[in-house]
């Protein structure tokens, strides 16, 4: 019995001595798999996604592809010459008329009846304009209208049935929305790149300095693809694709292309009234920053400081102010001057629009009627003008005169007289567009033209184009 005592006192003893150890070492051993204090602070600061959804990237390009590739067709700009020019072009070609390429890019085909849209950098100059659809055939388009301001130019063909491209609205638009670029730059068929919306509204100033509003996208766009579709994953079009940046010429992930709600626009002007009808609000300013923000004591770091309201215009009498910072008009939220120009491109004059501002820290809404921005391009001295605030005025010391709003060539000196004053043609005065006009049209248009400009210290200069 003893003997019996001794082994199960010994046993509990054992039993003990091993628990004891197992939790001893489980105990030390819990920070391996237990979080710290530590560790748990850190996770409650970096949200995690609870999500269990895998989204895919293999998305199907193929009936957006099969919609848009027979719509966009080749567009050849060609010379017509009748005689040599010099004696190199007399002996190269015999003195014989005929025709030279200057230069090609891609169209798109917006109605069955014909029309087409391409990049007017494409067709500029052109003595005849060539078109070769996805099926080969070639025809001799007819230009008729362009906007040099937005590189677009409208053409047609005599032909019916054709398959064409529907409008889609830009405006809505997604960054990282899927899109393809379409164009037929080689003359042979139809080609097809795809990539993703990179950017809007983006201002390129490539355009003799006034603010644009491209789509960006990464795909592929290369010489030859100008003038060509941008669409996205349903076929419709949302750009007219129309530049790149690059160092070599070549595609290297940044294309632009021109909204199509502007686009579109453009071309329902020129088939409508000849020309582009630009509704404009009536104010110049810049984009807000941070360095504005604080120097105007303003409670946002985005949308545009109006500077300038001009006088009857649709801005003044709806009661805008220098100083406000408009924020939204209608639903677009308004970052940078770009977003404001690009919405307005799509507009036109007499309508109307709900423009939010902020003003000494509260926000209001005003309702805003466009008015219409009238230019003249005097295409014998390479110059556009436009009527001449009181402002444009003051600041070059006159009392009369239209100012230049573009050049219509892109040499420096011609560059450099944006925003100069004229305040004669002919040696008579003038106050607007309309009074140009006049001046031009009562003389015969092969006689020399004499232009008075004004400079900022109101010293007058003329110069005679013959």
């Amino acid at each position: 019995m003893k003997q019996f005592i001794k082994l199960l006192s010994v046993s509990v003893l054992g039993g003990v001595l091993t628990l004891g150890s197992y939790k001893l070492i489980i105990h030390e051993d819990e920070s391996f798999y237990k979080r710290t204090p530590v560790e748990q602070e850190i996770s409650s600061f970096i949200p995690v996604s609870s999500s269990k959804n895998i989204y895919g990237t293999n998305a199907d390009f193929t009936e957006a592809a099969e919609k848009t590739v027979h719509s966009v067709v080749h567009v050849k700009n060609v010379a017509v010459f009748d005689k040599p020019n010099n004696v190199w072009e007399y002996y190269s070609r015999g003195g014989t008329t005929g025709k030279a390429l200057q230069g090609a890019g891609s169209g798109v085909i917006i109605s069955p009846d014909g029309y087409i849209i391409t990049n007017n950098h494409v067709i500029d100059g052109a003595g005849e304009i060539e078109v070769t659809l996805n099926n080969n055939k070639t025809y001799v388009a007819k230009l008729i209208g362009t906007d040099t301001k937005a590189d677009i130019a409208l053409i047609k063909i005599d032909e019916e049935d054709l398959e064409y491209i529907p409008f889609g609205n830009s405006n809505n638009v997604k960054l990282g929305e899927w899109v393809l670029a379409v164009g037929n730059p080689f003359n042979l068929t139809s080609t097809v790149t795809a990539g993703i919306v990179s950017a809007k509204a983006r201002d390129l100033n490539i355009y003799d300095g006034s603010p644009q509003s491209f789509i960006q996208t990464d795909a592929a766009i290369n010489p030859g693809n100008s003038g060509g579709a941008l669409v996205n994953i349903d076929g419709e079009l949302i750009g007219i694709n129309t530049a790149i940046t690059s160092q070599t010429g070549s595609y290297i992930g940044y294309g632009f292309a021109v909204p199509s709600n502007n686009a579109r626009k453009i071309v329902e002007d020129i088939m409508e009234y000849g020309n582009v009808q630009q509704g404009i609000l009536g104010i110049s300013g810049i984009d807000v920053n941070q360095n504005i923000s604080k120097e105007y004591e303003l409670t946002t770091s985005q949308g545009v400081i109006v500077g300038y309201v001009e006088s009857g215009s649709g801005a003044s009498l709806a009661g805008i102010k220098q100083g406000d910072v408009i924020r939204q008009i209608d639903n677009i939220e308004i970052k940078k001057m770009a977003d404001l120009t690009g919405y307005l491109g799509s507009k036109r004059p007499k309508d109307v629009v709900k423009v939010k501002i902020l003003r000494d820290g509260a926000e209001r809404e005003l309702t805003v009627t466009l008015t219409k921005y009238e230019t003249f391009a005097i295409e014998k001295i390479g110059l556009e003008i436009t009527n001449a605030s009181k402002m444009d005025l003051k600041e070059y010391k006159t009392t009369n005169g239209v100012k230049i709003s573009r050049a219509l060539k892109g040499d420096k000196q011609s560059q450099a007289l944006i925003g100069i004053i004229i305040t004669k043609i002919n040696d008579q005065k003038v106050n607007d567009v309309d009074e140009v006009k006049r001046v031009l049209n009562s003389k015969n248009p092969s006689e020399p033209i004499s232009v008075t400009f004004v400079n900022k210290d109101g010293k007058e200069l003329t110069y005679i184009w013959r």
